[in-house]
């Protein structure tokens, strides 16, 4: 999530300068683009192989952010104790699991292919803090009834404040006009006449066949993360309390919460500098000005190059704590007496007739008017674009594929957290 917000930002804008700083305003300015590498890193105090990304800005009209493949990671503690990172898919990811612990200060260290190095500040691990529960309340919202989920989350000690959301959605999808046996083309004998002649002769055609469906097209799952944002502070209030803060709306038109869902959300506890890093990241890519002519431009975190002052790196190194909840509940559970949400495919039934299913005209070939390739149901058989739904002899209702198999737009393998 955090990692696609930056680079979709960083396209948009054109150029960036000024390092965060408690003390000194951010100047964004210029408004020519300019590449530079990108650096994202998220160390928390969860027991797992870390990750850390390494990239090059990139334009709009660009496809996507290039991985600087070939770099040296690590990371350091103020005990000299080092962490390595492994390149991996498009991620460097570290060689063991670690977690940070409380009071130990850690920097990153990044050398690139081409030898230039880059170094952060060195961080300590923030505030661990839980969330509390997750709430689910009906709301109206831009004219659209639906489910507003909240995080609530305590800080007794007072010294959390900044905080970071993101989550990982799964709903759960039924195929409604599944059917347990599948289609299939089969070339069947027949005997005939031949035009101008009385001798009976074999010929091959197409007949429709069935075969077994596996059950696991039925009912499928399809997992999201957010993709935006999610950033708040309690500076203003009493206490350190987060209490019903917005993360995910969803109206009940929405077949995402047609039957069972599950959404899990995690918290970051931030320090003051890595939260106007975001807070500034989210703040410009909303203002609706990043594509005026007046470019506020692009603006750098708590990593420096080492090797040349001058340029220009993106990114931010943090050392966060984390906590995650999660919870499930049925569309009836929230909206009782509401229709359920519609399908998001037109399920439409097409009848078709087995005792000339796919008879072409008479021709020299097959003289029978008994085989022979094209047709467009035949062709949408072999493509797999429609299925077996029901059959009344003579008569086979088809379906297009994500109506009766599910496994077509989802993952029918069972989430291992899924109840």
């Amino acid at each position: 999530m955090k990692a696609t917000y930056i680079l979709k930002t960083i396209a948009a804008l054109l150029f960036f300068t000024s390092i965060i700083s408690c003390t000194e305003p951010y100047q964004l300015e210029t408004n020519t683009f300019e590449e530079a590498i990108v650096i994202e890193a998220t160390i928390t105090n969860e027991l797992k192989k870390q990750q850390i990304k390494v990239s090059k800005t990139y334009r709009l009209e660009e496809n996507g952010p290039t991985f600087e493949a070939g770099a040296e990671v690590y990371m350091e503690d103020d005990l000299g104790n080092q962490y390595e990172f492994t390149e991996g898919e498009n991620v460097y990811e570290s060689t063991t699991e670690f977690q940070a612990v409380p009071g130990r200060k850690y920097q990153l260290f990044v050398t690139t292919a081409n030898g230039s190095e880059y170094v952060s500040t060195k961080e300590t691990l923030t505030t661990p803090t839980e969330i509390e529960s997750l709430s689910t309340t009906v709301v109206l919202k831009g004219g659209q009834t639906g489910v507003e989920i909240g995080v609530n989350s305590y800080d007794p000690s007072g010294t959390s404040k900044y905080y970071r959301y993101e989550y990982e959605e799964t709903s759960q999808i039924t195929a409604p006009k599944w059917n347990p046996f599948n289609t299939i083309l089969l070339d069947q004998p027949r005997i005939c006449a031949s035009i101008g002649s009385s001798i009976g002769v074999f010929i091959g055609f197409e007949t429709i066949g069935f075969e077994p469906r596996p059950r696991d097209t039925r009912v499928c799952y399809i997992t999201k993360k957010s993709d935006e944002l999610f950033l708040t502070t309690t500076t203003a209030f009493n206490e350190d309390r987060v209490t019903k803060f917005p993360v995910r709306f969803i109206a009940n038109t929405d077949y995402t919460i047609a039957e069972r869902y599950s959404i899990q959300v995690t918290q970051y506890v931030q320090s003051f500098e890595a939260y106007t890093f975001y807070k500034t990241l989210k703040d410009m890519s909303g203002s609706g000005s990043l594509l005026s002519p007046n470019q506020p431009g692009f603006f750098s975190g708590n990593i420096k190059s080492a090797t040349n002052p001058k340029e220009k790196v993106i990114g931010f190194f943090e050392v966060a704590s984390m906590s995650s909840k999660r919870i499930f509940f049925n569309f009836r559970d929230i909206f009782p007496n509401t229709h359920l949400p519609v399908y998001p495919y037109e399920c439409t039934e097409y009848e078709f007739n087995s005792r000339n299913f796919g008879e072409p005209p008479y021709n020299e070939e097959y003289p029978c008017g008994s085989g022979g390739p094209g047709g467009a149901l035949r062709e949408d058989i072999r493509a797999g674009r429609k299925l077996h739904y029901k059959s009344a002899f003579p008569f086979f209702t088809m379906v297009i594929t994500p109506c009766g198999d599910c496994s077509s737009f989802a993952s029918n393998v069972v989430p291992p957290f899924w109840q």
